[in-house]
């Protein structure tokens, strides 16, 4: 048994409907600090549903929330928002401030939420911003930007909060492919710095490399998890293994048209 104060982040039964559709049903998983859980699965399967979620920008039907053993009141609106200070995300679309530079896009928070003054968040700003390799680009907005290092500037906001745990949503999906690679490099170090994170991701080279344990999602269930060696070895006949193997297939027909 895992002792609790090593467990950063529980998860525990957690549903959500909207109308008459079901979403997700009784998703659970326990994340230990410094690890990294990949979600995977098929469009629609509940994945971005189910990050929402535990950050309650989705708020569930049912299940609980605890963060270092502490659960969530979810209707305390100031117990929410410090959670989310400490459990950052990382969306699919950047979720940028346009009107707002690099270092202001990261600035905001600090000032905003954590009270920090101009300078100081400034100068934190430029720490994070330096941290994801666009220290030349602080002075940039996000339309003089491309999309790789718009998600750098994000993963740079969700640092400067020092948060426990980070979300990330598909983080490279709305990149053009040269790009991918500078964000799963940065992700890549982050790991390697300890940072617990849970992330969706159809990336399955990046996902064999460095995922503590792989969660395969369905139709709004987690029916399949371990380690990649366990899920994708040869002859494993998991359903991850399966549905890995037609990326693959799918992206190799690509790379031939």
């Amino acid at each position: 048994m895992t002792s609790g104060i090593e467990i950063v982040l529980s998860v525990r039964n957690i549903c959500k409907s909207f109308g008459a559709k079901r979403i997700l049903t009784d998703c659970s998983m326990d994340v230990k600090r410094g690890e990294m859980k990949v979600l995977i699965g098929p469009s629609g399967a509940g994945k971005s549903t189910f990050l929402h979620s535990i950050n309650c920008l989705v708020p569930p039907d049912s299940g609980d929330i605890l963060l270092e053993g502490r659960p969530l009141d979810r209707s305390n609106k100031k117990a929410l928002c410090a959670f989310r200070m400490q459990v950052g995300m990382i969306f699919q679309d950047f979720n940028l401030f346009d009107h707002l530079s690099a270092r202001e896009n990261v600035a905001i928070a600090l000032r905003k939420v954590r009270g920090m003054g101009r300078d100081a968040a400034a100068h934190r700003a430029d720490e994070e911003l330096a941290r994801v390799g666009l220290a030349r680009q602080a002075a940039l907005y996000p339309a003089q930007l491309s999309g790789g290092q718009k998600q750098r500037v994000a993963i740079a906001r969700a640092l400067a909060m020092d948060p426990k745990v980070i979300l990330l949503d598909e983080p490279t999906s709305a990149l053009d492919p040269e790009l991918v690679g500078e964000v799963l490099s940065v992700i890549r170090d982050l790991a390697a710095d300890g940072m617990t994170m849970i992330m969706a991701t159809h990336q399955m080279d990046f996902a064999r490399a460095l995922a503590s344990e792989i969660l395969f999602m369905e139709k709004g269930r987690i029916i399949e998890r371990g380690t990649p060696e366990a899920l994708l070895a040869d002859g494993s006949g998991t359903r991850t293994r399966d549905f890995c193997t037609r990326l693959l297939d799918m992206g190799a027909q690509a790379g031939h048209d």
